[in-house]
């Protein structure tokens, strides 16, 4: 559970809180950064030399929050961590979950059924729940954990590569989506999942779920196999994630345009265009032998994907819904804060070039004594969109607003093309840019420090800024062509979620120092023993270490040089240190992130190895799994 207000104010830690907003803001861009360089100058000052910030003297010295030290990049097809580190696999695409599951075989023998049984391929978003005990305590020994499967490495997983035929996108379905698996700790503090489980889960494209809020039921989500427009087959392309005080997984659809095509151009609506929906081009294929992707069959069929997707964890019999108040988008993770109020705050990233960030307010509000009406709480809402303003010049810092996207209000109505709120939601791209969002630098996961409410986001990389006339140089996103990345940071007005106005700053600029001068070397803070490019997943920990995972150009030539392998870093967002605490083996993503309750095991994601990780064995496939980090004295991950 996130802190309330008055958890905040408890923090020995400065904040927004009690001050006068026009003038802190007023203050800080007119301070200098603590940063190096012209290109930086405002950068970290607005949160270092504002009330937003910790300490001044913190951001001056080395960081007592980290612990470990640094590590160097690498190109090593193998996992690389700090001295007094270890890892182990804890589960690897195609192991058995559900009973008569077979092992895997590297020689691609598995048929659709079998994969439909094992752990789905490419893990991504990830979170562990921990048993409770009949006193209310938290097992420390026993969770089960909840997994992204994003998407399929077709090389690896059908006979020819490429889809082929009708059983070929069956088992394709059957390795997206989720898998939940009961985790248990043995005497030694080992972690093992249990492939007997009564508690493990495949949810795939074949699982069914409904459809809740303004969109349930409307013309725009009614199939012919569906008149109801209530219930969907599956979840797809499943990136990033969340989790509820309540207890319930949030997984969201990113990239559900893959799946779809048509026979020709015209069957595709002309909506769908800003999605990414086209005729027949061979992404996927699975609209070639499955016409429930063809969209000169089932045009509302992509309508019914881009959500984000509840579901208890604990209850495998449990239907998934799709809560559509929060937005039809390319979801990459959801963000749930608790305001001081109770309303349940939801931040999200649509990654997408030049696409936007996200918030929704629930209408009502959390009761730690009504777990039913908590499960409510994102059926129905406020969805809302972020405008940046200020950044101009050298000061990359400034304010910004909500604003609003409701049928009838900013724009939004009939004449433009919203009859309504469903409608509306089914396009929220088109809506965000009616009322004038900002346009981001592929806004990916999202993140609140549980220590003061700030909230971080990735902003990966935007080969078209500066280059398309809808994705101009703006203050969040301020280089052209940027294949670097950044991370933007805010703080709402007065410490309310709920709350209209928020300050901003840039984080970090990631860049490379070893070959560039200027604003392609990044900010101060990025050096050539930290420097790295996309970052795309993000998480804290309890203590308010920031751990940033990597999905990039792992190279390591040109502008890339210098930066091996995609990796994991951890930071300090009081005084901006960064170090390097782990690289993946060859050709990976780093991506999913937990913790078990007691931060002495880090459960993280290795997506899309091409080397012989995990198995390095002749002939073998190479495997995207999930691998768990210890420290070799049992303390909590980073800590001194």
């Amino acid at each position: 559970m996130k802190p309330t207000q008055s958890d905040v104010n408890a923090q020995d830690t400065d904040s927004l809180v009690g001050t006068d907003f026009d003038a802190l803001v007023d203050k800080a861009l007119s301070r200098r950064s603590l940063l190096k360089g012209g290109m930086a100058a405002g950068m970290l000052g607005f949160f270092s030399l504002s009330p937003m910030a910790q300490a001044v003297a913190a951001a001056m010295e080395p960081s007592r929050l980290l612990g470990f030290k640094a590590i160097k990049a690498s190109t090593d097809d193998a996992i690389v961590l700090p001295s007094g580190y270890r890892s182990s696999i804890l589960m690897s695409w195609g192991d058995p979950v559900l009973p008569g599951a077979p092992e895997f075989d590297h020689q691609g023998g598995n048929s659709a059924a079998d994969q439909a049984l094992q752990f789905g391929d490419n893990t991504d978003g990830m979170a562990l729940f921990h048993f409770k005990r009949a006193d209310g305590s938290v097992d420390p020994d026993r969770a089960v954990l909840a997994v992204n499967n994003e998407y399929c490495n077709y090389e690896y997983l059908l006979k020819n590569g490429t889809v082929e035929s009708r059983e070929d996108v069956e088992k394709a379905k059957a390795a997206h989506g989720n898998t939940v698996v009961e985790l248990a700790r043995d005497g030694e503090g080992h972690w093992r999942y249990l492939r007997d489980s009564k508690l493990n889960r495949r949810i795939h494209l074949e699982t069914e779920m409904t459809l809740t809020g303004p969109v349930a039921g409307h013309e725009l989500v009614k199939t012919a196999a569906d008149p109801s427009g209530r219930k969907v087959l599956g979840t797809v392309n499943n990136c990033a994630n969340g989790r509820t005080p309540w207890g319930t997984y949030l997984t969201c659809e990113e990239n559900f345009q893959n799946v779809f095509g048509a026979d020709r151009d015209e069957d595709v609506p002309a909506d769908q265009a800003l999605y990414g929906v086209k005729a027949a081009e061979d992404r996927y294929g699975w609209w070639r032998h499955d016409e429930r992707f063809n969209l000169s069959r089932t045009p509302n069929e992509p309508n019914r994907f881009g959500w984000i997707v509840e579901y208890d964890p604990f209850d495998p019999q449990s239907t998934p819904m799709k809560r559509t108040a929060l937005g039809r988008v390319k979801h990459e993770n959801a963000e749930l804060v608790l305001n001081a109020d109770g309303h349940a705050v939801v931040y999200m990233g649509d990654d997408e070039r030049g696409e936007h960030i996200y918030r929704f307010v629930s209408k009502g509000k959390y009761d730690p004594a009504n777990e039913a009406a908590n499960r409510a709480l994102l059926q129905d809402g406020t969805l809302y969109v972020a405008q940046f303003n200020g950044g101009e010049g050298d000061k990359h810092a400034g304010t910004g607003r909500w604003i609003e996207l409701t049928h009838g209000k900013n724009g939004l109505t009939v004449e433009n093309g919203f009859a309504d709120q469903a409608t509306l939601l089914v396009h929220t791209r088109k809506a965000a840019k009616q009322v004038g969002a900002t346009s981001m630098d592929r806004p990916e996961w999202v993140s609140a420090n549980p220590l003061n409410g700030q909230v971080y986001c990735t902003l990966t990389n935007n080969k078209n800024r500066g280059k398309k006339d809808d994705q101009p140089l703006n203050g969040p996103n301020p280089r052209a062509a940027n294949h670097y990345g950044q991370i933007i940071r805010w703080e709402a007005k007065g410490g309310d979620h709920t709350a209209e106005e928020f300050v901003w700053d840039l984080y970090l600029i990631a860049g490379n120092p070893a070959q560039h001068q200027d604003a392609y070397a990044g900010s101060s803070n990025i050096t050539a023993d930290n420097m790295f490019n996309s970052p795309d997943g993000l998480g804290f920990d309890k203590d308010g270490r920031l751990w940033i995972l990597t999905d990039g150009e792992d190279s390591n030539e040109g502008d890339f040089a210098g930066m091996g392998n995609n990796q994991m870093l951890c930071g300090d967002p009081a005084s901006g240190e960064i170090r390097r605490f782990m690289v993946g083996p060859t050709g990976c993503e780093v991506t999913g992130l937990t913790f078990s309750e007691d931060y002495k095991t880090m459960f993280v994601g290795i997506q899309h190895p091409t080397g012989g990780f995990p198995d390095y064995q002749d002939g073998g496939k190479p495997r995207s799994s999930i691998v768990m980090v210890t420290r070799e004295d049992g303390g909590v991950i980073g800590a001194a």
